[in-house]
């Protein structure tokens, strides 16, 4: 089983996932690297959350270099990638696209109902609608390799969800959350490409060129990763302090369900279409993990520093919850192989 990176978000440790496998002398510093990183940073950022509530003015002029630190993670997770990560697509078509539908019609579907049953504001509503419209998470890799799950498949629909959302992202933000607020999907589409796909891009044409040099740093990338979304998670708390003693709760409950629903039925989607038990649980983590720091950096430009705050707690939740399904999931596969 091979596990190459993937490319979306900013959230977490970057595709360093890609190394998941440890087929190689080469790629097992970075397997290490991966696992230490998802293992530690949820306690990361729930540290720079705190930093960004307790201190807020200490983070106060930063929010304008948002999209540049998110900026930086799409170029690490570039560089992860390789065209083995593309080949994927055309040997398992059926799939990966079963996959892209899962992803982008589940989340973002999960997120107009709960937003609308937990009878959220504008603001939380359009965040938590904009987190289901990112593309697939950038633990999802790893999550899946420690789950036993089909890391290829995985690999596949992360990449190609990433390099799908400035098509879909926008316009599915503004079917879903126009309602609750203007939704200007030109201008998102311009920000997606901006500090998604031309970095992740950028990334890749440097470890084509470059890559024989590029195993000496490969075990850095995660930690570069989870460092500049904590400080991303900072900034977005920061900018909402004042409003996160009233609504954290209940943004908790919605983050809670849309990610724990989203993994379930990820998990339902691949069973219903007979994929197999390791594809089924890539499936899982595929839908229920989103691109958080996206969403938070999206939402902060296009709505508010409040509209940010789903992001944040997703960023740090999902992570969580992934690592902990992993572990379960993993547990039964090796008292159940079949299963």
């Amino acid at each position: 089983m091979r596990s190459e990176s993937k490319s979306s978000s900013a959230d977490s440790p970057t595709a360093a996932a890609a190394q998941a496998s440890a087929a190689s002398s080469e790629s097992a510093p970075a397997d290490r690297a991966a696992r230490r990183a998802v293992t530690v940073f949820p306690i990361l950022v729930l540290a720079a959350g705190a930093a960004g509530l307790s201190t807020p003015g200490t983070f106060s002029g930063w929010a304008p270099d948002v999209p540049y630190l998110l900026g930086v993670i799409m170029f690490c997770m570039g560089l992860t990638m390789t065209p083995q990560d593309f080949s994927g697509v055309v040997k398992r078509p059926w799939a990966v696209a079963l996959g892209l539908v899962a992803h982008y019609v589940i989340m973002p579907g999960l997120g107009w109902l709960i937003a609308n049953a937990l009878g959220l504001s504008p603001q939380l509503a359009a965040g938590v609608i904009l987190v289901g419209c990112a593309p697939s998470g950038t633990a999802s890799n790893v999550v899946t390799y420690l789950a036993r799950g089909d890391v290829a498949l995985s690999v596949s629909v992360a990449t190609v969800s990433t390099v799908l959302a400035p098509l879909v992202t926008p316009p599915l933000t503004l079917l879903l959350a126009g309602e609750f607020l203007p939704v200007d999907a030109g201008s998102m589409v311009t920000d997606i490409l901006k500090t998604v796909l031309l970095p992740v891009l950028a990334g890749l044409v440097v470890r084509l060129f470059a890559g024989r040099y590029l195993h000496r740093v490969l075990g850095l990338l995660p930690w570069l990763s989870a460092v500049t979304i904590g400080v991303i998670v900072a900034v977005v708390v920061a900018a909402s302090a004042d409003a996160i003693k009233s609504a954290a709760a209940l943004v908790l409950l919605a983050v809670v369900l849309h990610n724990g629903l989203g993994l379930a039925l990820g998990y339902g989607a691949g069973k219903v279409a007979r994929l197999g038990a390791p594809a089924s649980r890539a499936m899982a983590f595929e839908v229920g993990m989103q691109n958080s720091g996206l969403a938070a950096s999206l939402a902060a430009a296009h709505f508010s520093p409040l509209a940010a705050l789903p992001a944040a707690v997703f960023s740090v939740w999902h992570n969580v919850s992934g690592a902990l399904v992993a572990a379960w999931m993993s547990y039964r596969a090796r008292r159940r192989p079949a299963a």
